[in-house]
This record gives C-alpha cells, sequence and structure tokens, in this order.
C-alpha cells in the first residue's frame, strides 16, 4: 500500500511539474522543444519494448500493455521527427 501511496503522489507530482513547465515556454520555442522531446522519447520506445517483451513475467497483461506502449512511442518518436523535418525545411532557401 505504501508503495502505491508514493507512486500516485510521484505521477500527481510530476503531472503538475510538466503543466508548469509547459505554460513557461514561450510560443517562439514550443515547435523545437517538442521535437527535441519527441525524438527523446526513444528511451521510452525501449522501455516499452523491454515490458512488451518480458515473457511469462507479468502474465498477458504485461505483454497487451507493452505492445500500445511499443504503438504510441513509435508514434510520438515518428510525429516528432516529421515536425523536425518539417521545420527545417521552412529554413531551406528555394
Amino acid at each position: 500500500m505504501d508503495m502505491l501511496i508514493m507512486q500516485i503522489s510521484l505521477f500527481v507530482l510530476a503531472v503538475i511539474l510538466g503543466v508548469e513547465l509547459i505554460t513557461k515556454v514561450p510560443a517562439t520555442l514550443h515547435t523545437p522543444l517538442m521535437s527535441g522531446s519527441n525524438a527523446i522519447s526513444g528511451i521510452t520506445l525501449v522501455g516499452a519494448l523491454l515490458a512488451a517483451g518480458s515473457g511469462d513475467v507479468g502474465g498477458l497483461w504485461v505483454s497487451v500493455l507493452g505492445m500500445v506502449a511499443v504503438t504510441l512511442a513509435t508514434i510520438n518518436v515518428v510525429g516528432g521527427f516529421l515536425v523536425t523535418n518539417r521545420m527545417l525545411r521552412m529554413f531551406h532557401k528555394r
């Protein structure tokens, strides 16, 4: 029970901190910051792959949640690179 309370409080703290940090970012820096953080989400993809391939450790639910995490993390990473590519194309000379 103590571990659950600690995990919930850590999640709430992370949400509060994330909202405070994102609201303080100026509009001109929002796109570069988001594309950089989406590229860093590759670390999440590695963790999701480890969870999905954990085998019999957690049963079927761990594999299903791991597969969902792999799918969402892949979408996030690819989206980050697409946004970065589109942003960099704006600076090419025609």
